[in-house]
C-alpha cells in the first residue's frame, strides 16, 4: 500500500502545483546562491513532511481504534468505498454540504501566519512554510488521510502520509526551479487521470479488506489464521 501512496502523490503533485504552486513561486530562497537555495528547499520539504506525519499519525491513531475493536477489515473496506464515493459525487453537492466549513476560522489564521513566514528569511523560515503548508486543505490529502485511518495503526498511518508527501517532492522542487517545463496541456491530462487513480486505490482498500487469502494484497484476517491453525492441530 506504501507504494499507492507514492504514486498518489507523485501523480497527484500535479493537482499540488495548483493549489500550493504560488506558496512554493513565493518561496524567499536565495537566488544567488546554489547550495543554499538547494537547502532551503529541502527544510521547506521537510517541513510539509513532518506536517503530514502527525496528521497521518493522529488519523492512524483513529485507525487504530477501530483495528483493537476488531473493525480493520471493514474500515479499509469503508475508507475504500468512501475514496470512491468522493470522486464519483458531484462536487457541487460537496460545496452544498460543505463539513469543513466549521474549520475554515483555524485554516484562516494557518494561511495568516503563512502569509508572515513568507516575509522573513531566517533560519526556520523554510520549516515554517513547509509545515503550515502541510496543513492547508487539499482534497488529495484528504485521500490520503482514508487511507492512512485504514492502515491500521499510528505508525503505519503516519508513514503511509510521509511517503505520500514524499511522492510530491519531484514535482513540487521542478516548480521551484522550471516552472516553465510545467505546460497547461499536459498538467491537465494528469489532473483528468487522477481521480481514476483514487479510484484504483480505493478498490485495492476494499480488496484488502475482504479478506481473500490473496498474499500483499488481500491477507486473510488475522482470527481466520489462527482459527485455521488452531483446526489443523
Amino acid at each position: 500500500m506504501l507504494i499507492s501512496a507514492f504514486i498518489l502523490g507523485l501523480l497527484g503533485s500535479f493537482h499540488c502545483v495548483g493549489m500550493c504552486g504560488p506558496i512554493a513561486f513565493m518561496l524567499p530562497v536565495d537566488q544567488n546562491n546554489a547550495y543554499k537555495k538547494l537547502s532551503q528547499i529541502t527544510v521547506y520539504h521537510f517541513g510539509r513532511l513532518l506536517s503530514y506525519s502527525i496528521i497521518g499519525l493522529v488519523f492512524g491513531l483513529v485507525g487504530e481504534g477501530f483495528y483493537l475493536f476488531g473493525f480493520q477489515q471493514q474500515l479499509s473496506i469503508a475508507m475504500g468505498i468512501l475514496m470512491i464515493l468522493v470522486v464519483i459525487i458531484p462536487q457541487n453537492l460537496f460545496n452544498k454540504y460543505n463539513v469543513s466549513r466549521p474549520i475554515y476560522r483555524l485554516i484562516s489564521k494557518v494561511k495568516s501566519s503563512l502569509g508572515k513566514a513568507l516575509k522573513r528569511k531566517t533560519a526556520d523560515t523554510f520549516l515554517t512554510i513547509g509545515f503550515l503548508n502541510g496543513f492547508l486543505p487539499c482534497g488529495l490529502v484528504y485521500m490520503a488521510v482514508f487511507a492512512s485511518i485504514a492502515s491500521g495503526n499510528s505508525l503505519n498511518g503516519s508513514l503511509y502520509m510521509v511517503v505520500f508527501g514524499t511522492g510530491t517532492i519531484p514535482l513540487m522542487t521542478s516548480v521551484i526551479y522550471f516552472s516553465y517545463l510545467l505546460k497547461n496541456g499536459i498538467r491537465q491530462k494528469i489532473q483528468k487521470a487522477i481521480p481514476a487513480l483514487v479510484i484504483l486505490i480505493g478498490v485495492l482498500f476494499i480488496i484488502r479488506g475482504l479478506g481473500l487469502g490473496i498474499p500483499y494484497l488481500s491477507p486473510e484476517p488475522v482470527y481466520d489464521v489462527v482459527s485455521n491453525r488452531i483446526n489443523c492441530h
